[in-house]
């Protein structure tokens, strides 16, 4: 009867596993998505930005948080870069 549990703990921890990968996998899909539309948009655009353009910010950020001397901005690919001053 216990090697029973046993076998049956394995096979719903590995099923848990494969389920937590699965669900890495489509997360790691949709960035590298969303970081392709980004670039083939950035890549269509015929000149550069010469002014602060409100529908490009929303288009590609998620959000800017400012750390006393530097910045850091978080893109909705899920890149984040950090500003110093």
């Amino acid at each position: 009867m216990n090697d029973y549990e046993d076998v049956a703990d394995e096979i719903y921890r590995l099923r848990e596993l494969k389920q937590n990968a699965l669900v890495e996998n489509a997360e790691r899909e949709g960035k590298r998505r969303r970081i392709s539309e980004m670039t083939d948009f950035l890549n269509e655009q015929s000149c550069e930005l010469e002014e602060y353009d409100e529908q490009l910010v929303r288009q590609f950020i998620e959000k800017v948080t400012v750390h006393g001397n530097n910045f850091e901005v978080e893109f909705k690919s899920g890149i984040e870069i950090q500003i110093d001053k």
